[in-house]
């Protein structure tokens, strides 16, 4: 289930001006480049029948790319939250999100207790959030199938909180 999402390090993140064709089709990008709120589209495309399931939540140590992004110092654990988006009992989505001690005070102290509440929701209800630009990659999973992702950081009170979205195949295959 997390065998990509703990192999952080093997996974090649791109910022682009326009994303080529080769790393992200056509048929993929109204999905992955859409830069609202993925929770609303998921809950919409499967009318309601969205839940999300929790596969890790621990302060752990970032992968030293995320910390880089972050500006983390080595050494400094953040709270790793790892979810599968299910939309009809199906996973759509796999997310793995970074907060950061300094993330979690005043009202973002609720995010280290979630639960199965999604992320995305508290992030796009919030009048201070700001999103940073699109990374993309694309890869090969432990099924050979290709999986298309996507991350960003978020700013709520110019706190960051970093969420890395990977798109499994049968997201491609709804109708939108």
């Amino acid at each position: 289930m997390q065998h990509f999402l703990s192999k952080q390090e093997a996974i090649v993140w791109r910022s682009y001006r326009r994303v080529p064709v080769a790393k992200l089709p056509y048929n993929q990008r109204h999905w992955v480049l859409d830069r609202g709120s993925l929770t609303k589209r998921l809950i919409h495309a499967s009318k309601g029948d969205f839940k999300v399931k929790i596969s890790r939540q621990s302060w752990a140590l970032p992968s030293l790319d995320e910390r880089k992004l972050l500006n983390l110092p080595m050494g400094q654990r953040a709270l790793i939250r790892e979810v599968s988006l299910l939309c009809g009992g199906i996973v759509w989505v796999k997310a793995r999100s970074i907060i950061p001690l300094k993330s979690l005070t005043g009202a973002e102290q609720q995010l280290a207790h979630l639960g199965e509440r999604p992320l995305g929701a508290f992030l796009f209800k919030s009048k201070t959030m700001k999103r940073g630009p699109l990374q993309i990659a694309s890869f090969l999973n432990k099924d050979n199938k290709n999986v298309s992702a996507r991350r960003s950081i978020f700013f709520l009170q110019n706190k960051p909180i970093l969420v890395s979205e990977f798109f499994m195949p049968a997201v491609f295959s709804c109708v939108r």
